[in-house]
Order: C-alpha cells, then structure tokens, then sequence
C-alpha cells in the first residue's frame, strides 16, 4: 500500500481551500466549442455588458463588465457568446458533486467558486496539498474544467491565494506566510474594496495591504466607518474568523434580468408566468413539490426584495405557483417602480408522489396536474418550450422557444433574451402548441 504523504510545514494550518473554475462562464461555452479554445472569446452577460471573456480576449482590453461595443473596438477578432445558465448550473452542480466527494463541508460563494474545509480529512487526502491536486484532477477529468486552488488558514487568506495561482494552478499559505503574502498584494485586492473605497484609500495614501494594516484603526474607522474599517484592518492582518458553513440545498427555480428596465406592471406579470412555468416544470422533473414560494425583486439601482408565501399544500401545479407569485407581487404596492430582474423559488420541499391533496366540492377528477402532465410530455417529445401558455406567444409566432432544463436541475436561468408581451382579451393563459 503507497503511504500517505505527510504534509510539509508550508501546508500546517491550511485548513481552508478556496476552489475557482478558471473563466467559468467561458470555459463552460468553450466545452461545446472546442474549435474556438486559444482565440479572443467572450460571453455576454445581461444589458449588453461582457461577463467574462478568455485571457487571449483580456490581452486585448477586453475585461467582464465593458460593454460589448467597446470590446469588440478593443479586440475586433473577438467571438462572442451568449450566456446560457443553464448550462453554467448544470456544470457548477457537476463540479460541486466533485468537490463533496473529498469533504462534505463546501460552502458555494460565486457560481464557479467554492470553499472546503479540509481540517478533518487531511491524512485521507494527503494534506492540503494533496487535496487541491486530487480536486483539480477530478474536475478536469469529470467536468472538462480547469480549476485554480488557494490555501490557507482563513477564507480571505484561501481566496488570495487561488486568486495568486490562477490560471490552472495551486497555492498554500501558511500561517508563517500569511503576513508576506496579503502585505505585498495591492490594496484592493481585499475583499470589500470596491471602486469607492478604493478611491478613498487612495486619497489617503493607502496603496498596499501592507499599507491599509500599518494605518492606525481609528483613521480606518474614521473615514470608512466602523464596520468596514475594523473589517479592513482585520483582513489586512490575515484575521478571519468566518467559518465553512455547507450551503442548504436550494429549490428548484427560475430567474430573468431584463435587458432594459421594467416598469409596466402588465410585463412582469407575464414574466411571473414564464418563471412560474419553468419552476414548476423543474420541480416535477425533480420529482418534488414545495409549499413556499418565494419572490425575489432586484430593482434598477441594485437594492432587492424577497417575499414568500406558504401555501395550505405542497405543490408542483404551474397555475399554483403562478398565483402565488402574482398575488405577492400585486401585494407590494410598486406602482411604476423599475425592475432590473426578477427571480421566482420553491421552498419547503417534499416528494411530490404521496403528498396530501384536500379535495373540494365539485373538484374535477381531473384538472391542471393533469394538464401540468401533458406538456412535460409533449415537451419530452417535441423540445422544451414547444407547449406553453398563449399569454407568451409573439402575435406572429415568432417567440424564441424557452431553452431547457436537465431532469431533476435546480438551477436558475438568468439573462435570456426578452420580448414585449402579446396582448391578449382577459390575460388568457390557456396551453397553446406551438
């Protein structure tokens, strides 16, 4: 039997690691267009912005959050590509299936990054190190991805460090070199150094970690508040004691970020409907039914609202869910106010098959389940999207049919293409073939 290696001094302590997918959105569109690997390629994210783009692309000026006009001036070989979250979940559920094999311990932070705790599997795995060379095979042999992993005693510490050994490679940081290595990065490397802060570290001369943990605390409270600046401070020095917490399970759901804002009330009740249908089609596929259902507002100046509502029963019914979502949604009273993106969730999970059903007087034998049923068939036979309710059908027929979901997937679909709603006598939401 080969022996377990034994970790060396530079792995004592390095009880977190923090795993990023290198370009994870790239990378992803990149598994299905293998004759675009080592060109300039970009996926555009939501309102026309860059969401991430290849290092030939980042050569040439173009970074995520430029706009598409300007990228392409910076960089006029440039693919782009539009993004597809759903198939960004399916691979990020697949990477984390990996990542808890080696430890159950993992806390999702992005989609394409996540931390492990490594503290009690270390003579399993042969210590950090072998830990993060173990992960980073198995993801590149399982998924097709290529991953970078940072080490340390604390998350901001692992996150660095990931950071530092990207692309495609591997970092640990001892506690003993903890100091050297957070004190040589600039200052807004830290985590909760934005572009305001960061321009007002700059006006006081704060230009380095090292320069940000050598500043006296009460100046960092002074100009940052106490909050912030206490946390600066603290993270400057390598202290963080936020532990690896395993994120519960999330219901199956749906998601949109308008290209444009949305003020019209008539317009999101149409997108209610179209997420409505996608989280229950997704819940069945799961073979699940959810009690809660949870409504998510993020509006133009990037503030959100969550609401829920627990329904007498478990559900997987569209025209259940939808009301829900309606109901919440006309309860809160906007008026004209102007959303960014809206998000729709199931909670309060069971398994769909046995569940309790209240029957009422007059009740039809068979009814909306029913109907629900159909078009998951129909939709098994003909494509995802080939039957859905009339109210989001183009007058000409031409609404892009809706992109699909794996059975079983939880994921949620953001940035896909928007149209303005077909009016229709009464708000008619009967199944149509299209």
């Amino acid at each position: 039997m080969t022996p377990v290696p034994v970790p060396g001094p530079e792995e004592a302590g390095c009880t977190v690691l923090h795993v990023a997918v290198d370009d994870f959105h790239v990378s992803v569109q990149l598994l299905r267009r293998p004759d675009l690997l080592g060109s300039p390629v970009a996926v555009a994210g939501g309102r026309g912005v860059v969401l991430c783009a290849t290092p030939q692309a980042r050569r040439q000026g173009v970074c995520p959050g430029a706009p598409l006009s300007r990228a392409r001036r910076l960089c006029p070989s440039l693919t782009v590509l539009t993004a597809d979250e759903d198939e960004a979940a399916r691979a990020w559920a697949g990477v984390l299936e990996v990542l808890r094999c080696l430890t159950p311990v993992v806390e999702p932070s992005t989609q394409g990054s996540a931390f492990l705790d490594v503290s009690g599997a270390g003579r399993r795995l042969g210590g950090p190190a072998g830990a993060g060379r173990l992960l980073r095979d198995l993801v590149a042999d399982e998924q097709g991805l290529t991953c970078s992993v940072g080490g340390g005693s604390s998350k901001v510490v692992a996150a660095l460090a990931s950071a530092a050994a990207a692309p495609d490679g591997l970092l640990l940081v001892g506690p003993a070199r903890t100091v050297e290595f957070l004190h040589a990065l600039p200052a807004g490397a830290l985590p909760g150094v934005g572009p305001r802060t960061g321009r007002v570290l700059e006006l006081m001369g704060l230009r380095t970690v090292a320069d940000l943990a050598h500043a006296p605390l009460a100046t960092l409270v002074r100009a940052l508040g106490e909050g912030a600046g206490r946390r600066l401070h603290a993270l400057a020095w390598g202290r963080d004691d936020r532990p690896v917490l395993p994120a519960a399970a999330s219901g199956p759901g749906a998601g949109r970020s308008f290209p444009r804002d949305v003020d019209d009330p008539r317009l999101v009740h149409r997108e209610l409907l179209r997420l409505a249908t996608r989280t229950a089609a997704r819940a069945r596929a799961a073979g699940v039914a959810g009690r809660t259902v949870v409504l998510r507002l993020r509006f133009a100046d990037d503030g959100t609202l969550t609401r829920s509502r627990t329904l007498p029963e478990r559900t997987d019914v569209t025209r259940l869910v939808h009301a829900a979502a309606r109901d919440l949604f006309d309860g809160l009273g906007l008026q004209r106010a102007r959303l960014r993106g809206v998000s729709l969730r199931l909670e309060g999970l069971g398994p769909a098959a046995g569940r309790p059903h209240q029957l009422q007087l007059g009740e039809r034998a068979r009814g909306w389940p029913e109907a629900d049923g159909a078009v998951d068939r129909a939709g098994a036979r003909f494509g995802s999207g080939s039957v859905r309710p009339a109210t989001l059908l183009e007058p000409s027929g031409g609404d892009a049919p809706v992109r699909g979901t794996p059975p079983g997937h939880p994921g949620v679909g953001a940035g896909e293409d928007w149209s303005p709603p077909r009016a229709l006598p009464g708000g008619s939401e009967w199944w149509t073939m299209c």
